[in-house]
């Protein structure tokens, strides 16, 4: 006697076969069989013309505050997504000391949605997001930023002893659980890092048999070197490597796609596993102060603020900040038009407006820097990519379906509550762009095998039973950027371990997710 029979409904493997129609048993957390003629089981649900598919994993995601949230949060459930990997883009959630989240406290504030920062090693964060009861399952990278700010603040050289310090942290996270190793280079304190500080990190990943996933140090100007860079550490450490968020941004930079496709399969050839993931807009979204230049952080964001209202500071950030040939920050990449403040703790009359809106006449970067002495933590979304490019990129093999998500908060982008049912209604059934078997296959197995995640990410006997279950005829999203949160259409179902979290549509409360360690 099976616990649970989804009857008739079109099963896709998560392998990217054609899709069959079939019965699948769950018994407990795993699935049992598929097939017909399953036999009786305590539940049947009649799935007929809905697709059954693994449940969606989400290789880049900033949900890592999300469990100790006060109430469930359903946000990813409703898209199909029951597994997320956060601590992505070099910022974890630990190691977390006092003095640490004084340096870097409004970076991580912005992250938190609303959740306390506390003080936490790797193994006590995994702990505390396993007690609170997470919504859907959890694994954890550990990330460079936070571990360089633990060691060595927000100061751009390594302190004598730093490094070492550092690799001691990431060894005692991969022994708790970490499922692999973060980076995001354009952002202090990791932008300070140099190529072999990276690689004495991702070498620990090593030991423990875990992937290097990259923000990586430039995504336009610089997009070709910056890959170079990923890849010469990833052969040197013999690491997986992850490249996140897969884009080529700056206008200058648009039909660059293929250069960039090039290189990865290049890598692959050359023998390194290498995979990406890709969200399906044209707008990113992170901290506004990535704007600047990273030299306009050293020191820590106090520092910064004091930079910015400074004239003679402001003078000099903004040379740098407008210097074509210069290595990190967006300003001289976009247009204020381009830039759309989300967030910000002092001055909610910002929030939802350009920062061509908030200068009118005034100039912009000017209004910039006012805006980031108000809040040097306050969050963005801005448009840099092409669509040709973004379709280039989404139908090759190598890249997978990640969301870029933050917490389910205020005025996030719309890839938090929608970007997985958006590629299945809007580049699948509306574009064709992929077929559904293969959309499904980078959001499970691709994503699964690279983070070493096993029985999951395939739905056959034996596999956990995570399951999405939706209307291929319905599923999407309407969210925008200036209206976001909506609810995505077309998940019906969602099986979590067996548990039914999503019932014909709906959240049923439970709490079924689980912290997974490596």
């Amino acid at each position: 006697m099976h616990d649970l029979l989804l009857r008739g409904g079109t099963v896709h493997d998560g392998l990217g076969s054609p899709g069959v129609r079939a019965d699948v048993a769950v018994t407990g957390d795993r699935v049992t069989a598929v097939g017909t003629g399953l036999g009786p089981a305590r539940r049947v649900l009649d799935v007929d013309g809905l697709a059954v598919a693994p449940g969606f994993l989400d290789p880049h995601s900033h949900s890592d505050p999300v469990p100790l949230m006060a109430d469930p949060q359903p946000f990813k459930l409703l898209q199909g997504v029951t597994t997320e990997i956060v601590g992505n883009c070099g910022f974890s959630f630990a190691p977390l000391d006092a003095a640490t989240i004084e340096a870097a406290g409004p970076l991580f504030a912005e992250l938190a949605g609303g959740v306390p920062v506390l003080p936490r090693d790797f193994a006590g964060y995994l702990d505390d997001a396993q007690a609170a009861g997470p919504t859907n399952h959890l694994a954890v990278l550990v990330g460079h930023n936070t571990l360089r700010a633990y060691v060595n603040g927000m100061d751009e050289r390594l302190r004598p002893g730093a490094l070492e310090r550092m690799c001691e942290l990431a060894d005692a996270a991969f022994a708790a659980g970490a499922v692999g190793l973060s980076s995001g280079l354009i952002y202090p304190p990791g932008s300070y890092a140099d190529t072999d500080e990276l690689v004495a990190l991702a070498r620990v990943a090593h030991r423990w048999n875990r992937p290097y996933a990259t923000h990586m140090r430039n995504e336009d100007d610089h997009l070709l070197a910056a890959l170079d860079e990923a890849i010469e550490i990833a052969t040197r450490a013999r690491v997986r490597l992850q490249v996140s968020h897969c884009k080529v941004a700056g206008r200058a930079n648009h039909g660059g796609a293929p250069a960039l496709l090039a290189r990865l399969r290049a890598a692959r050839l050359a023998g390194v596993d290498v995979r990406g993931d890709q969200y399906p807009y044209l707008a990113g979204g992170t901290f506004l102060n990535a704007l600047l230049p990273g030299s306009a952080q050293v020191g820590g964001l106090d520092a910064m603020r004091a930079r910015l209202a400074d004239p003679d500071g402001r003078k000099a950030v903004r040379a740098a900040a407008e210097d074509p040939a210069g290595p990190q920050g967006f300003w001289s990449r976009v247009t204020p038009a381009d830039v759309l403040v989300t967030t910000h703790a002092t001055r909610p009359d910002v929030t939802g407006r350009t920062l061509a809106e908030l200068a009118g006449t005034a100039d912009a970067f000017d209004t910039l820097c006012e805006v980031l002495i108000g809040d040097p933590g306050a969050g963005m979304v801005i448009t840099m990519m092409d669509e040709a490019d973004v379709e280039t990129i989404m139908v090759d093999p190598l890249v997978g379906i990640g969301s870029d998500n933050g917490p389910p908060v205020g005025l996030q982008h719309p890839r938090t509550w929608g970007c997985f049912p958006r590629v299945l209604g809007e580049y699948v059934r509306e574009r064709g762009l992929l077929t559904l078997p293969e959309a499904v296959r980078k959001m499970t197995s691709a994503i699964a095998d690279q983070f070493g995640l096993t029985g999951r990410g395939f739905l056959g006997a034996g596999a956990f039973a995570d399951v999405a279950v939706f209307d291929p005829a319905t599923i999407g999203h309407a969210g925008t950027y200036a209206v976001p949160d909506v609810r995505p259409t077309g998940m019906r179902h969602v099986l979590l371990a067996g548990v039914h979290v999503i019932d014909d549509g709906e959240f049923t409360g439970a709490r079924a997710g689980q912290v997974l360690r490596g």
